[in-house]
């Protein structure tokens, strides 16, 4: 009998083939693009995790001491606590990290070594580049090389210099990318940093390094010492240190044992980027509603196919139901018609998208997507969008057959028969 009705079912399909190829292309289009969208957007964010993972710190102890437990002066009315105002006007003081040496040895000790990768302590002066007429304000990040090549692997991101000549240079800086293009300047070449009390210096570029992530590529980097003269830190002061941990994805109940130890603000890569991360969520929210949205008008599409037909083998029905075809395998029939042409649509779609993927992540173009820089799209190649997109696609086409076979069960034999002879 199955036999029987694939043959019927191939037959309706292959009868109007015109309109069959119409409607399998609508799928396929709709698969496509859908299986390209969802590629695209989640390529981002791995893109971002891996950039970011790789290139920043997983957890920043910031120099911010932790906020003292405010008093209840309502619930503790009656308690022998005392509030008074010590200085209602004052200016902020800086983000500073005290005798950071202590925090160092704090990570360097058995219990932390084993979750802790590398630790680079840096400060952080917000400065004016200037290079003949062009000036621009930029951020200097001065930090122990050896450390910090640990965290940000800055060698491997040079597009020209040497990390010798920098750490062999006190005066000499890195430039990040964007800074380097802005004032027009490259390897040798002397550039003047004025700090925020208007003393000047001259710096020699010792190299020019891409890491994709646009903050870091619009900065500078120089040797701790220096950055600590432009804000006229002391030695044993710094803005923060940098922590590489072993596991990057669980790092909160780290974070917070060092917040808790040292008394300072401990941030993961998580809540620094917290905001770009709810983003892509939101578009991945979006993405998944457009494939509810154009599979349902996918499975309208299947079902206008069914509906035309059965209109038009109305007769070959009640013929089939006068031979003993019931109700049932009527409603069979139809609904594996809608499977079949949502099945074929839905693989032509997918082997599409394959392509469309393809030639979106080799196109040598290159595009600031969000926080990081890329050449070409950042697609994901996940095998589970082809089966969500291709699994929804054929379950929508197939209950979207459900109308028009339901019409077919109830034709009455000797009815249409009748009327077929008028």
């Amino acid at each position: 009998m199955f036999r029987t009705i694939l043959d019927i079912a191939l037959r309706h399909i292959l009868g109007r083939k015109r309109q069959t190829l119409t409607t399998m292309t609508g799928v396929a289009v709709s698969t496509m693009v859908l299986i390209t969208t969802i590629s695209l957007t989640r390529g981002l964010l791995d893109s971002f995790t891996e950039t970011i993972i790789d290139v920043a710190p997983h957890i920043t102890v910031k120099g911010e001491k932790l906020d003292p437990v405010p008093v209840n002066l309502v619930s503790d009315a009656g308690s022998d606590r005392t509030a008074f105002v010590e200085d209602h006007i004052g200016r902020d003081d800086r983000e500073e990290v005290r005798n950071y040496g202590r925090i160092l040895d704090i990570l360097a000790s058995p219990e932390y070594r084993r979750k802790v990768i590398a630790a680079s302590p840096y400060v952080e002066s917000q400065v004016m580049a200037v290079r003949g007429s062009r000036n621009q304000p930029v951020l200097v990040k001065g930090v122990i090389i050896e450390r910090e090549e640990r965290i940000s692997h800055i060698a491997r991101s040079l597009t020209s210099g040497d990390v010798t000549l920098f750490s062999k240079n006190p005066d000499a800086i890195l430039v990040g990318r964007t800074v380097a293009r802005d004032l027009e300047v490259g390897l040798d070449d002397a550039v003047t940093i004025i700090s925020a009390d208007g003393q000047s210096y001259q710096c020699k570029v010792a190299g020019v390094f891409f890491t994709g992530v646009n903050a870091a590529d619009n900065s500078i980097i120089s040797s701790l010492k220096f950055a600590q003269i432009l804000e006229s830190f002391p030695a044993n002061k710094v803005t923060g240190i940098a922590l590489k941990v072993r596991d990057p994805l669980n790092n909160a109940g780290l974070a917070a044992d060092l917040q808790r130890i040292t008394g300072y603000t401990c941030l993961t890569w998580q809540k620094e980027n917290e905001s770009v991360l709810m983003l892509f969520t939101r578009i991945g929210y979006i993405v998944l509603s457009l494939v509810a949205f154009v599979g349902v008008v996918s499975g309208f599409g299947v079902a206008n196919i069914l509906v035309t037909t059965v209109f038009e083998k109305s007769r070959d029905i009640a013929i089939m139901k006068s031979f003993g075809f019931s109700s049932g395998q009527m409603v069979g029939l139809f609904v594996f018609e809608g499977f079949l042409v949502g099945l074929a649509g839905a693989l032509l779609g997918g082997v599409l998208s394959i392509g469309s993927i393809g030639f979106l992540a080799s196109l040598p173009v290159e595009s600031a997507q969000g926080p990081v820089t890329k050449t070409g799209f950042s697609m994901s190649w996940n095998p589970w969008y082809f089966f969500l997109v291709i699994g929804v696609t054929v379950i929508i086409s197939t209950i979207a057959a459900a109308l028009p076979s339901a019409r077919a069960a109830k034709l009455e034999p000797v009815k249409v028969l009748r009327e077929a002879n008028v």
